[in-house]
């Protein structure tokens, strides 16, 4: 089983980034079951897995992003597109994030006929493999415009012979100093629990440090011009609350857009004298509960695409304990007890 370092599931605040630092660490003792790690991006899920004791293999299919993954996890990040063909080795886990561009409320919501829809090749992939337990990580919009596909994929995994839960999850809950809505899918054959919520919530200024206030090499400052178009832009948003960082908070979410993209709503800082600059990749690394020592490859680019499109790996920490947990329970359904959970659970399902 995976061995599982100490974590009372309260933040303080005066150790935040020591913390970060120490707690998120591949310290060679991965020496429990084996996580297959689909969609992997740079390795935000598995960094979470691997810090509970778990040994990964990543599968994704940007370069960069697996060179992130090799160059600071134990598991191997394979670069291939994954198909509903792909052939995988045996596993007691197997965990991913599908892309979620088909599904995002921020984006054009094309679903099923998006090409770039990861579920058919996820679903094949358990069919094949036949874990314990898998974990999906998927953006919110999949409960709203798509949800009859939410139905349809629970509906194929318990055709599989699974138990399947879900549940619309804040990262802030969980270590993550950023507001960051996802749903959880979760497949099993036992007894299940979902992360126990923690009682404080970790701010911006307590993830970003002195950062906050410091002008790294590779900052870009705004312009006058784009001060105006900032101006301008939370005056025809109706914005109540301006977007630049507040420190006594945590951060709105990250995405690649807001990371990347130069418009209204970029994540920025407004330092004491009144300039405002972008966030530097270490400090959105932060954001998204990345170590310090965690080093991504690529351009700026692409390394704003990583972190943007990336598992909080202290969220990731949390998911990957509750699996622990799951899997040192030698209690399991036989094929009547989950064909009547399956009618339970889709009884409820049409009342949340």
């Amino acid at each position: 089983m995976a061995t599982r370092q100490k974590n009372d599931g309260v933040s303080n605040k005066n150790d935040y980034i020591e913390r970060l630092n120490s707690m998120l660490s591949n310290n060679g003792n991965q020496t429990g079951s084996l996580v297959l790690d689909l969609f992997a991006g740079c390795g935000g899920l598995a960094l979470g897995f691997e810090s509970q004791g778990f040994r990964t293999i990543g599968y994704e299919m940007n370069l960069d992003c697996c060179n992130s993954y090799n160059k600071n996890l134990y598991g191997k990040c394979n670069q291939l597109f994954l198909s509903t063909k792909t052939v995988y080795p045996e596993a007691r886990v197997v965990i991913g994030g599908p892309p979620c561009q088909p599904f995002s409320v921020g984006g054009k919501q094309k679903g099923i006929d998006d090409e770039r829809n990861g579920f058919p090749a996820f679903i094949a992939a358990i069919e094949k493999v036949n874990p314990d337990i898998f974990l999906i990580e998927n953006v919110r919009g999949l409960l709203y415009r798509n949800k009859w596909y939410l139905d349809e994929i629970t509906d194929q995994l318990m055709e599989l012979g699974y138990i399947v839960e879900y549940k619309l999850v804040n990262a802030i809950d969980y270590d993550v100093p950023q507001n960051r809505e996802r749903i959880i899918i979760i497949g099993h054959r036992g007894i299940y629990k979902f992360p126990t919520k923690n009682t404080y919530r970790v701010t911006a200024g307590e993830a970003l440090g002195d950062m906050a206030f410091s002008t790294p090499d590779d900052s870009k400052f705004l312009t006058p011009g784009m001060d105006r178009y900032v101006a301008n832009y939370e005056r025809a948003s109706k914005c109540v609350n301006p977007r630049d960082l507040n420190l006594d908070k945590p951060a709105r979410t990250l995405t690649c857009r807001n990371l990347a993209g130069a418009t209204g709503d970029m994540q920025r800082i407004k330092l004491p004298d009144g300039q405002r600059r972008r966030l530097v990749a270490r400090e959105a690394a932060r954001l998204q509960s990345f170590p310090d020592w965690f080093m991504f490859e690529g351009g700026t680019e692409s390394v704003f695409n990583q972190i943007g499109n990336a598992v909080p790996p202290f969220f990731a920490f949390h998911l990957a304990k509750s699996i622990a947990d799951y899997l040192e329970s030698s209690f399991r359904y036989n094929e009547k007890e989950i064909t009547k959970q399956q009618k339970t659970n889709k009884q409820l399902s049409l009342f949340a």
